[in-house]
């Protein structure tokens, strides 16, 4: 299994890294779109008095991998403690066996779960997931044609995942998607850099009405995808560990063996001389 993951890793990591870029420049894009426009949409705008949020939580299909799924598990109860700090309620999306797994067995509510793809997420995947959450931030109350799998609107959207930095280094991380802020960081443009004029055509609403959602969908599946790659990671760290120890259980276990072989020789060897010296000693009496 070590090896497997090992053959699998770089594939992944190939995949996330390659998808970084897109993911970067269409949030560069969209951020400046909606931060230097004049129109006011629903996935940009904060809410007054926000009441309740949803937290999509990306975890593994499959156990054997560490701590992998159970970091992630931990991040999430800080979020939602924050997130209850601050009067909200919440809403769990769930993403990955485990995470279900979780949940079921604490008797915590969620929405609706997706399952069976956490080690080779493919864009389909992260469309689904973008399109419940969509529908969840953008639909009013009894707005069943935006509502699907049992949702009620929400007010913010957060996502927990794993970001993939290294081989040795995964680190459990929480964004918050929606509504759509500046961006900072790496991904905010510099100081210096000349921002384009945009003209929109037939209408700036409904350019963003397009193009949003297919920037949640994106952001979804680069998350997906960097929890991928940490999973395998982490599993390949782990099965390397089990292996490592197997091998010092072997070596204890056959000096164990040996040892106690050699001493149970040893024993039959002095209750064969000593049967032999008594016999001798009996002889002897004799004559």
């Amino acid at each position: 299994m070590e090896l497997i993951a090992a053959s699998r890793i770089i594939k992944a990591q190939q995949v996330a890294a390659s998808a970084a870029p897109y993911a970067r420049e269409l949030t560069r894009a969209v951020s400046a779109v909606a931060t230097f426009s004049n129109v006011d949409h629903p996935l940009t705008t904060e809410k007054e008095n926000p009441t309740r949020a949803a937290v999509l939580v990306i975890t593994s299909d499959r156990g054997l991998a560490g701590s992998y799924s159970s970091s992630v598990l931990k991040e999430v109860e800080r979020l939602a403690e924050k997130l209850r700090g601050e009067g909200k309620e919440i809403d769990f999306y769930l993403s990955g066996r485990k995470s279900v797994a979780y949940f079921k067995f604490r008797d915590i509510g969620h929405v609706t779960s997706w399952t069976g793809y956490s080690d080779k997420p493919q864009y389909d995947d992260a469309r689904t997931i973008g399109e419940t959450l969509v529908g969840a931030f953008a639909a009013e109350e009894d707005d069943d044609d935006r509502l699907v799998d049992g949702a009620r609107p929400v007010d913010e959207l957060h996502i927990v995942f794993t970001r993939f930095k290294s081989m040795l280094t995964q680190e459990p991380d929480v964004i918050r998607l929606l509504p759509l802020e500046v961006v900072e960081g790496t991904e905010a443009p510099e100081a210096s850099e000349l921002l384009p004029l945009y003209e929109f055509e037939p209408s700036a609403g409904e350019v963003l009405d397009a193009l949003l959602p297919k920037y949640v969908n994106s952001r979804i599946y680069y998350c997906l995808l960097q929890a991928a790659a940490s999973e395998l990671a982490a599993r390949q760290k782990a099965m390397k560990s089990a292996t490592d120890n197997a091998q010092d259980l072997i070596e204890k276990y056959t000096r164990t063996a040996n040892q106690a072989r050699q001493a149970g020789i040893t024993q039959e060897i002095s209750e064969i001389v000593g049967g032999a010296n008594a016999l001798a000693d009996a002889a002897a009496g004799q004559e």
